[in-house]
């Protein structure tokens, strides 16, 4: 079968019910009201988790935290409904946590409702996580999810807080990223103290390059240099694309927390929970923005004074993310499964699908297929606002799902079909490097 997608032309009578898609998992949600307490949590939050079906036993708990302010916080609502980073998640076994806090201003300074409050795991965000996750483990039946360790990741305040969170539990954190946040020679920021253990933690250091003169690229790329002064996994990547927004981080944040968790976490089954050392003898060192790698024995500058990466796949990664903002992918995704198709009578016919994205990039959209035809390529239009490629469920500025918190949902109807034709409904997924799947297996109509 073949077929242009580039002239594909969506025709009167087509529609799509933009209603988000089934996830092979489960949502669960717990909301902590603003204390008045000192050095409690004086904000309110909401914590959304996601958890994969069909797992025995959890290993880690991915938190997805948005950055200050009350877009930010709006935004980040979503984090936890993100189908690339569930695959992430659900290929460690880990749950997918995206904290939303309640901002009432966009202060970034401890001021009430300002986002200080919560930044700084020390004004009480600490234990309200720390207490959300005994809640959600108890939602879930899994009580290890209270105990599991951390992969975290961090948009500007987010990254503030992953940072100082790293600091609190180094023993917990199995990896971090960092993008456009830390809270290095922060201003009027009380600086912890990090102990020799928070060194022994893998950090990605992210930033764009358009950002250099704000302290979200210097402050992050000063950690870095500190890590790695002591001899820390630590890496930083310029992205040459952005300002402050995250862009397309995502295609290099996913595997190199792919990487980590590989090393870091216990092994499966076991009850340890303690995390293993990263893998020294992996690494990749390349200068600071500099954008070429090589294996560490073969490294002829200060190995003191470079960027370290996990191993070879990441430095190739790291290396094209560097030069473009982005990674190439030509591997095709899995074709989506479960295809439904029911007759609506005069109000045409209602396919519906599962689909799971793409590891590498993701759910760029689907295509519609009716008798070996392209019918219709949803989303049906790119989304305002785009920050990076195209998603099917969007991407916002702060790498998180568009519109509403809800679990996706695949559907279309086709209202073009009349009463009593005989079709045979397929559908592919695109994923968001614009690379198709298979086909899914063929569904006709139902007879009556």
């Amino acid at each position: 079968m073949k077929f242009d997608l580039r002239t594909l032309v969506l025709t009167v009578g087509l529609c799509f019910l933009s209603r988000p898609t089934h996830g092979a998992g489960t949502y669960l949600q717990v909301e902590h009201p603003p204390s008045t307490a000192t050095n409690q949590l004086q904000i309110g939050v909401t914590y959304t988790m996601w958890v994969p079906d069909d797992v025995a036993r959890f290993r880690c708990v991915i938190v997805h935290q948005h950055g200050a302010g009350r877009t930010a916080a709006e935004k980040g609502a979503t984090a936890a409904y993100d189908l690339h980073w569930q695959a992430l998640a659900k290929k460690w076994d880990c749950a997918l946590l995206g904290p939303s806090y309640h901002v009432l201003t966009d202060a970034i300074d401890a001021s009430p409702g300002g986002s200080e409050l919560w930044f700084d795991p020390r004004r009480g965000s600490d234990e309200a996580f720390l207490q959300a996750l005994d809640e959600l483990s108890a939602q879930a039946k899994h009580p290890e999810l209270a105990t599991v360790p951390w992969a975290l990741w961090g948009h500007s305040g987010g990254g503030i807080w992953s940072d100082v969170m790293t600091t609190r539990h180094p023993d917990r954190v199995a990896a971090v990223f960092l993008r456009s946040g830390s809270f290095r020679n922060r201003p009027d920021f009380p600086q912890p103290q990090s102990p020799d253990a928070a060194y022994a933690v893998p950090v990605m250091g992210n930033a764009g390059v358009k950002e250099q003169e704000r302290g979200a690229w210097t402050n992050t790329l000063a950690r870095v240099r500190e890590y790695r002064s002591k001899g820390g996994p630590a890496g930083f990547a310029p992205d040459p694309r952005t300002g402050h927004e995250t862009g397309d981080s995502r295609y290099l944040a996913i595997p190199y927390f792919d990487t980590c968790l590989a090393m870091r976490l216990p092994t499966n089954g076991s009850n340890d929970q303690n995390l293993k050392p990263m893998d020294m003898s992996k690494a990749w060192l390349a200068p600071f923005l500099g954008q070429t790698a090589v294996p560490a024995s073969s490294y002829k500058g200060n190995p003191l004074e470079a960027v370290w990466l996990p191993d070879e796949q990441v430095a190739r990664i790291w290396t094209e993310y560097v030069k473009n903002g982005t990674v190439a992918d030509v591997t095709p995704p899995r074709a989506p499964f479960n295809v439904r198709v029911t007759s609506r009578g005069n109000g045409g016919n209602e396919i519906t699908w599962d689909a799971e994205a793409d590891f590498e990039s993701g759910v760029g959209g689907f295509f519609v297929m009716r008798d070996d035809q392209a019918l219709a390529r949803l989303p049906t239009m790119t989304p305002l606002g785009v920050y990076g490629r195209p998603l099917f469920q969007g991407l916002s500025y702060h790498d998180t799902p568009e519109g509403p918190p809800a679990p996706p949902e695949m559907r279309y109807l086709d209202v073009s079909a009349k009463p009593g034709e005989k079709h045979t409904y397929s559908i592919l997924t695109i994923n968001s490097a614009g690379v198709t799947s298979e086909p899914s297996a063929g569904v006709p109509i139902p007879s009556p």
